[in-house]
């Protein structure tokens, strides 16, 4: 192996044993005396009434992930942006098609009603 490459080899291993040594360490080092109350979520000082992994509905999913779809294809108007000069005519109008595709999504969903908060 070339010398040059012994740092990096060294780097490797020091990275790879970091994470392994830290956890040994922590549970060498932290006291064990778990009891009820240490193991009983904390909420502001009030004692919990239920469970606190409270179920949602799916409609809290959807709209979750509408908005990760949208955000993420709104993005792409940066690029565009950035470029308008360059694209000219071609780059107007493939981003015309886009945001009119992105539109009708948009008015099929809300009438649809995935975007109502009931």
């Amino acid at each position: 192996m070339p010398p040059e490459y012994i740092p990096i080899v060294l780097f490797l291993l020091l990275a790879g044993a970091f994470p392994i040594v830290t956890i040994i360490a922590a549970k060498l080092v932290r006291p064990e005396s778990p009891d009820s109350e240490k193991l009983s979520p904390y909420e502001c000082g009030i004692e919990p009434l239920s469970d606190s992994r409270g179920r949602y509905t799916v409609r809290y999913y959807i709209i979750a992930i509408l908005f990760v779809i949208f955000d993420v294809e709104t993005i792409f108007l940066f690029p565009w942006a950035v470029h308008f000069k360059v694209l000219g005519l071609f780059g107007l109008i493939e981003m015309g098609v886009f945001l009119a595709i992105l539109i009708a999504a948009y008015v099929w969903i809300y009438k649809k009603g995935a975007l109502e908060w009931v």
